[in-house]
């Protein structure tokens, strides 16, 4: 018994320390595969697979820090853009023809000069399922990039920009801090206000949870600036001007290829010429960096380490995004299904097995380290599994 516990502990993953953490940019690409996976397909079974997956995942590998706490918010979106994109329908009306009328609305004359739009008029079920599956497409979206926020430190992901990102890179990542930390501060004021027995809903409920809100933002956004002072920030080393045009050449040209190449590939008709693009993209940019980075004078204190784990966390993102890729090319009416005339959508079985390999982070990405409150019940749990 003890051999049979001894090798299913080496099978799982290790528990995450400051050695064998994930680098966060696997966290991205696996998140960015799932997101572009999204973008090829309208079938809402696939998506709600493609949610679920995100999903789980999060739930596995989350932490406990407040950039971590930030999905729900992204769901939250995810569902609000699905609402916004069906009364832009409903009231805008749509170009997708329908013979199934559900309700008319008084519809408001409009000049000439605004011909082919409409203010009310017929709202049929075509045109609202077309809605849906566009609105619940661009949901998915925004929750696998919500997934990445809260499963990658983006304090890590600073550490492993280049050089020449760094500025870029500070910029960004103090933006993609700021919502995370604003949900906390909102969820910390409102159980303050429960427990003194005041109200959490209505105006006059948020305009005193949004004072204080935007008076801490203010706060940490001081000491931010502070810290970054007191660090050097902005310092930068002399570089010869060819290098500087080189790398200015370099990095504009690979960033366009990377733009081109992507939108060929999100394309219907562009996946022949877009995968060489945007590689060609991929390789003139980072050369750019590379030069770029001479710039910078800044040091790197115990950098992350692409390890294997990473390689599969981000190959899983990546293979699902080249399988949903596949399948459109394939057999794209599965992964649109029709609207004139409506019919039920169909789960495609090899896409759907492709989606599941997104599932892997779960699996081999390293466990998070318990809360300290949740220490003495691991313990317990431990000592049962051995006594067993």
């Amino acid at each position: 018994m003890s051999r049979t516990v001894d090798r299913a502990a080496t099978l799982r993953a290790p528990e995450a320390n400051r050695s064998n953490a994930l680098h966060a940019g696997a966290w991205w690409l696996w998140a960015l595969g799932l997101a572009v996976a999204a973008s090829r397909t309208t079938n809402p079974l696939l998506l709600g697979l493609l949610v679920g997956v995100a999903g789980y995942v999060v739930a596995a590998r989350r932490t406990d820090a407040p950039w971590a706490r930030s999905y729900g918010a992204f769901i939250k979106l995810g569902l609000a853009v699905i609402v916004i994109r069906l009364l832009f329908s409903v009231f805008l009306g749509s170009p997708v023809p329908g013979e199934r009328v559900l309700l008319t609305l008084p519809e408001v004359p409009l000049p000439d000069w605004a011909a082919g739009v409409r203010v009310g008029g017929r709202v049929t079920a075509e045109q609202l399922v077309f809605a849906l599956y566009d609105g619940a497409k661009l949901a998915t979206l925004l929750i696998c990039v919500g997934a990445a926020n809260a499963l990658a430190s983006p304090a890590r992901l600073l550490k492993s920009l280049p050089g020449a990102l760094y500025e870029a890179g500070v910029a960004v990542v103090v933006a993609m801090t700021f919502a995370p930390n604003m949900v906390a501060d909102v969820g910390r004021l409102r159980t303050a206000r429960r427990l003194r027995g005041r109200p959490t809903g209505g105006v006059r409920a948020v305009l005193q949870i949004g004072l204080p809100v935007l008076e801490g933002a203010l706060e940490r956004s001081v000491a931010v600036a502070a810290s970054m002072d007191a660090r050097g920030y902005g310092r930068t080393a002399e570089v010869p001007r060819a290098v500087r045009h080189t790398t200015t050449a370099l990095t504009l040209g690979g960033l366009l290829g990377v733009c081109a190449g992507s939108y060929a590939l999100l394309a219907a008709e562009g996946a022949g010429y877009g995968l060489p693009l945007l590689g060609a993209g991929v390789i003139a940019a980072l050369a750019g960096l590379r030069l770029g980075g001479r710039r910078s004078v800044r040091t790197r204190y115990r950098p992350d380490r692409w390890g294997l784990r990473a390689w599969l966390v981000a190959g899983s993102g990546t293979a699902v995004a080249a399988l949903m890729i596949r399948a459109g090319a394939v057999d794209p009416a599965a992964l649109h299904p029709g609207v004139v005339p409506l019919v039920a959508p169909v789960l495609p079985l090899w896409p759907a097995a492709g989606a599941l390999l997104g599932l892997l982070p779960a699996f081999v990405a390293p466990v998070p380290a318990p809360s300290p409150a949740a220490l003495p019940a691991r313990r317990e749990q431990t000592q049962r599994e051995t006594a067993s």
